[in-house]
């Protein structure tokens, strides 16, 4: 073993204060709107209506498979109106996932199934948001700035090390 090694290497340490939490697809980009963020934008935007497109279509010949079947109006009228309010509550709950961070997550994961089958929903919010910011990103800067602020006022509060401070002389 050398003694040469130390244990705090400065490559590998972590910046002070808090760091800002990665979104999918962007990473950290977010913050400084920084490597490539416009083009990751475009390409967000562009991937989840291009999805949300074919989403469409495997729904359509669902539909035709069902119309070929002849199972009958009522099947065909429930299987329209399932998706569409499954799709509307996908799309109302993934855009308020961008503002707020859920009051409930176990309420949340309740509704996952829900989300899945209004697939559609979650991708039109996701392009629709990607057109103006990163998906989620004012909800990530309001809470990094906040943080950042309360790191400065409590760096700032401290008045150095009290261990190097000049002992007060003592009265006789």
């Amino acid at each position: 073993m050398s003694d040469h090694t130390s244990s705090t290497d400065s490559t590998t340490s972590t910046p002070a204060g808090p760091q800002p939490e990665p979104i999918r697809f962007f990473g950290t980009t977010w913050v400084g709107h920084d490597g490539g963020y416009g083009l990751r934008r475009a390409g967000v935007a562009a991937g989840s209506l291009a999805a949300a497109v074919a989403g469409a279509f495997v729904l359509r010949f669902a539909y035709e498979g069902l119309a070929v079947a002849d199972v009958g109006g009522f099947v065909n009228g429930l299987l329209v109106v399932m998706f569409a309010v499954c799709t509307s509550i996908a799309f109302g709950r993934t855009w308020q996932g961008f503002t707020r961070r859920p009051a409930d997550p176990a309420r949340e994961d309740a509704l996952r199934s829900l989300k899945a089958i209004g697939f559609i929903g979650s991708l039109l919010a996701y392009f629709l948001r990607s057109l103006t910011e990163a998906p989620g990103e004012k909800l990530l800067r309001s809470e990094y700035e906040t943080a950042l602020a309360r790191y400065e006022k409590r760096r700032s509060a401290r008045t150095g090390n009290p261990a190097t401070r000049k002992k007060k002389p003592q009265r006789p």
